[in-house]
């Protein structure tokens, strides 16, 4: 099925916010994660011939962005940006999650990403799990110790400043 570049574009721009959320699960900056979803479009773009059905783009979008990710942290390694450790206090604080998407990105990583793809992206636990490669098991005992993570981290904050 050919597509147009007012099509593409389009798809894009609808599925744009759920591809860069996907990449910030698995990156560790914004910039990372807008440079990914970069990436991805190009790739997107050049193997837009293999979507056999429009109906599909949002998660072959969002699965391109997430090898993306995973490729530039691969290329990466493990990169420590100064600001963050200028900015790191000398005696450990207590950390303000205003919001559940905060909360969700302190998580370790391979917990953010089940969540981020399961609840923000509605991605099924059989599509995680062919996207990253791992056991439909692995992904259904990631999301349950997040969700147990999450909420002593939710209710923490709510012991500490009244209702979240």
């Amino acid at each position: 099925m050919e597509w147009t570049r007012e099509e593409f574009a389009a798809a894009v721009t609808e599925h744009g916010p759920r591809m860069y959320r996907a990449a910030r699960a698995v990156l560790d900056s914004s910039a990372d994660a807008e440079d990914a979803v970069s990436q991805a479009v190009l790739q997107a773009w050049q193997s837009l011939d293999t979507l056999r059905d429009k109906g599909a783009v949002r998660p072959w979008l969002v699965k391109i962005a997430v090898n993306c990710a995973y490729a530039q942290r691969r290329k990466q390694g493990r990169v420590v940006y100064l600001d963050d450790l200028l900015q790191e206090p000398a005696v450990p604080e207590h950390r303000d999650y205003g919001g559940l998407w905060e909360a969700v990105c302190a998580l370790p990583r391979p917990r953010r990403v089940v969540v981020a793809l399961f609840y923000y992206e509605d991605m099924t636990v059989d599509e995680i799990a062919r996207l990253l490669r791992v056991p439909r098991g692995t992904v259904k005992s990631r999301l349950s110790r997040a969700r147990r993570q999450l909420k002593e981290i939710l209710q923490e904050q709510e012991g500490e400043y009244g209702t979240v």
